[in-house]
């Protein structure tokens, strides 16, 4: 396994309305009604989890490698040879898969953070994956690349 990636991105929840609702939720619960500290702490805890997450994507000799940390504490590997097709897509993040984060539709399953650009992945398993990516053209470079 090649240890020196031919692309390497990491990305991080960090959008400002995400920070603004929960910090809306906060304030609801600190002026709208009697303090609800467990409430609070539930709220503190999926905060602390969402400014932990972080998707790893990684393009080596041997395939692609994703990590949603802390949900995966290792590498997903897809290797090459399960690779049907790959190209640079612009999806809707919300309509095409509810959201973002890992998600699971029939036959597709999105890892995305933000902004609505990545790589689709046609496996030749028939399942699909789309890899939300800040420099999609990159990445699909990287894989021209490594397959060659």
């Amino acid at each position: 396994m090649n240890e020196d990636p031919e692309f390497r991105e990491v990305q991080r929840f960090r959008q400002p309305w995400l920070w603004g609702l929960l910090g809306g939720i906060v304030l609801l619960m600190l002026f709208a009604a009697p303090i609800s500290w467990g409430g609070l702490a539930v709220v503190g805890a999926v905060a602390g989890l969402v400014y932990s997450l972080r998707l790893q994507t990684e393009v080596r000799a041997d395939g692609i490698y994703l990590k949603m940390w802390p949900l995966h504490w290792s590498f997903r590997r897809i290797p090459y040879a399960e690779i049907e097709r790959y190209e640079s897509k612009q999806y809707r993040p919300l309509r095409d898969f509810g959201g973002w984060g890992i998600r699971w539709t029939p036959g597709k399953l999105a890892y995305n953070v933000s902004g609505n650009r990545g790589v689709w992945l046609e496996r030749t398993n028939g399942r699909a994956v789309l890899v939300g990516s800040q420099h999609p053209d990159e990445f699909v470079r990287a894989i021209d690349e490594a397959v060659q």
